[in-house]
């Protein structure tokens, strides 16, 4: 498979490399925008108080913690600055939060320099992330990994 015909697009410039900076940084600041806007609700509307948010659908069934549960409540304690209690609900989401900004300044400073950023994870990273997904879903739902309960 040549660099061409893979999935992942690259991400800025959206416009052409000599085009006025505002243009360059538009899809990266719409992006952060909406990021920014889904926390802000996130961050108002408290999702350990009933009613505000459905229950997740897996934990309802079955009783297991999904890799995404406590997620909105890890997202609220984060908006408020409260870390320890982040990541106490949702250790994995926390680090997503990192990540993402992490990838988005970098796609910043692309964008800047008029440089497309290309995204190419290779399929051991992608096998990877999917292996720590997994033992993250396993282990919080074991007695040992009650810890990671959110």
């Amino acid at each position: 498979m040549n660099a061409d015909s893979r999935p992942f697009p690259r991400l800025a410039p959206a416009a052409a490399p000599g085009s006025p900076l505002w243009r360059r940084l538009a899809v990266p600041a719409g992006l952060l925008t909406a990021v920014a806007a889904a926390f802000a609700y996130v961050g108002a509307v408290d999702p350990n108080e009933p009613g505000h948010y459905p229950v997740c659908p897996l934990y309802r069934l079955t009783g297991l913690y999904c890799p995404g549960c406590g997620g909105l409540r890890g997202a609220h304690a984060f908006v408020h600055g409260d870390l320890l209690t982040a990541l106490r609900d949702n250790v994995l989401g926390v680090a997503a939060y990192l990540g993402f900004a992490v990838l988005w300044t970098v796609w910043v400073v692309h964008a800047v320099r008029g440089r497309p950023m290309r995204l190419d994870p290779r399929p051991a990273h992608l096998w990877g992330i999917g292996a720590l997904v997994l033992v993250f879903t396993a282990v919080r739902n074991l007695p040992p990994g009650g810890w990671l309960h959110p």
